[in-house]
């Protein structure tokens, strides 16, 4: 049996990278922002999430209050945006207005704010709350999920590469880099694999914009 040759630290929450989200919470009238790490899928049937909320921040209470909350992908675009409104409160300030956000009403959760310039926002309504310890985690269904149009083709596939999301990692943003593969990848055949690049490149040639000829 090989050794072990790797540094023991302490237990501690080095799980990266980290989705960085911005959630949504309140009303239309009033509604907040706060940024989130702590969040993941955590069930596929019934679609369910969670987020993990210190009881002193600000939102805690608006969430425990109203059983909703949205959370809305961030961007290389939305970074110090994401930042700010994990370091401010919105106890003291309106953070869709200093962060030049607009807030929009959900499909599903029509009185509960939704980040417009986000791509994606999921709609949550809160089925549990779990105390934890330090953190209460709120486990929730995602009832809808709204997705700009700018990230779908005329066939009506998702192309979430178009985002450009970012993740944060051990106290640090990133912008998310190349694609290195993709679901099965692994394990998929070689005929399947030239299959879908073909495909990709007929796609990629019927999309491209057609140069005009000088005269």
């Amino acid at each position: 049996m090989s050794e072990n040759t790797k540094l023991k630290w302490k237990s501690g929450t080095l799980l990266a990278p980290l989705p960085a989200v911005m959630v949504s919470c309140g009303t239309m009238e009033k509604p907040n922002i706060i940024t989130i790490g702590w969040t993941g899928i955590i069930n596929s049937d019934p679609a369910k999430t969670y987020v993990s909320i210190r009881p002193s921040r600000y939102s805690y209470d608006i969430i425990k209050e109203t059983k909703k909350f949205v959370i809305n992908l961030t961007t290389e675009e939305l970074a110090r945006a994401t930042d700010y409104c994990g370091v401010r409160s919105g106890r003291d300030e309106d953070k869709f207005a200093k962060c030049k956000l607009t807030a929009v009403p959900g499909h599903e959760l029509a009185d509960t704010p939704v980040i417009a310039e986000s791509p994606v926002s999921l709609e949550c309504r809160v089925t549990d709350i779990v105390p934890l310890g330090t953190h209460d985690m709120f486990v929730a269904d995602i009832v809808a999920v709204d997705v700009s149009p700018a990230l779908v083709d005329e066939k009506g596939a998702l192309h979430l590469e178009r985002a450009k999301l970012i993740a944060y990692s051990h106290g640090d943003y990133f912008a998310l880099g190349r694609k290195l593969g993709d679901f099965g990848y692994s394990v998929r055949k070689k005929s399947t694999i030239k299959r879908r690049a073909a495909q990709k490149n007929t796609r990629n040639s019927q999309n491209r914009p057609v140069k005009k000829k000088k005269h």
